[in-house]
């Protein structure tokens, strides 16, 4: 059976001459064709938007739920955010600092100095040899600073 042959339906609907309808039902549904088509909006012809447009509808058309639930969580997050700011308190920026430390704070500074001073020991300077640079070794003597692994 070959799917492309045409069945003994379709012959016999080819047999048959067309007929015609009749004036008054062919006016009436061209008018009501006529009627819905002014009824419906217009498409905007695609050369008419701005580029910005169609590129922005090719992105959200997929999936409009999706990037209109993404928006609404950016706006929360941006309201939290606001409402949570502490407001401006600028008698805080006019005050000015203390112009030196208190007499009972340098003597507290110089107790704690003493304290860690007697914890530590006395300092010791490391005794190392002097170290000479690559520039004034001569080239045949000179290391790579870098090591292959």
């Amino acid at each position: 059976m070959n799917p492309d042959a045409p069945s003994e339906f379709e012959r016999r609907l080819q047999r048959q001459p067309p007929q015609t309808l009749p004036p008054a039902w062919r006016a009436e549904i061209l008018a009501a064709a006529v009627q819905a088509a002014a009824a419906r909006p217009q498409p905007r012809d695609s050369s008419q938007r701005p580029i910005l447009v169609d590129f922005l509808a090719q992105i959200f058309w997929p999936h409009p739920r999706a990037w209109a639930g993404l928006a609404a969580l950016w706006l929360l997050i941006a309201a939290l955010d606001f409402s949570a700011r502490e407001p401006a308190r600028p008698d805080l920026a006019r005050r000015a600092p203390p112009a030196a430390p208190s007499p009972q704070l340098r003597q507290m500074l110089q107790q704690q100095e003493q304290m860690f001073a007697e914890l530590l020991g006395p300092a010791e300077k490391p005794r190392s040899a002097p170290h000479t640079s690559q520039a004034d070794r001569p080239r045949s003597q000179r290391r790579p600073d870098f090591f292959n692994a």
